[in-house]
């Protein structure tokens, strides 16, 4: 489930991975301990006998399919889904048995925000939206951990990408003036 690096272009590289919030997995943890404390006290509780050993069975059973459903799925699906940050884009992936991922490069993101509600805040989580160019529009990261200083990242990266394949002014004063006196165009890059 750890995300693939052949996923990247030669020069990107990962600056942020996150998954969303522990929080997502404190309900699947206690699902988990208070199945195993359900077995153990049927265990130690129920008379010794055919019934109880069938009674038993069904409990251990039930917490089994408990423990399936709303314990190692949810665990699973949080440790499947990547917020991936990179120099070139963002990165969203998502999915258990089938996988949904979203590219988001950097030069069309328009807008990012973020909200915390208060527990949240006690947390240090919050919902991330990432608005972009393009027919999907928003995209929203629920649970992500330390999502102001997440935001921020973000805004560097925009801004860096934004300054690496953009000219400056005196770059633009440059090239006009080269045109003007009839000079070839160089690389600005170069």
């Amino acid at each position: 489930m750890a995300f693939p690096e052949d996923v990247l272009t030669e020069d990107e590289h990962v600056v942020l991975h996150l998954h969303p919030h522990w929080k997502a997995v404190v309900r699947p943890v206690l699902v988990l301990v208070l199945a195993v404390a359900a077995v153990v006290a049927g265990w130690i509780l129920l008379p010794d006998g055919d019934a109880a050993a069938v009674a038993l069975y069904v409990l251990a059973g039930l917490a089994a399919v408990l423990v399936l459903w709303l314990g190692l799925w949810p665990f699973l699906v949080w440790r499947s889904t990547h917020y991936l940050f990179t120099n070139e884009r963002v990165l969203l992936q998502q999915g258990v048995l089938s996988r949904d991922r979203r590219d988001i490069p950097l030069t069309r993101i328009n807008d990012h925000a973020m909200s915390q509600r208060f527990v949240e805040r006690l947390l240090g989580c919050g919902t991330l939206t990432i608005e972009s160019a393009g027919e999907r529009g928003q995209s929203v990261l629920t649970d992500v951990p330390h999502v102001d200083k997440v935001q921020t990242k973000l805004y560097e990266l925009v801004e860096a990408h934004h300054d690496k394949h953009s000219l400056g002014d005196g770059e633009m004063r440059e090239i006009l003036a080269d045109v003007r006196e009839g000079k070839p165009l160089r690389d600005p890059s170069a």
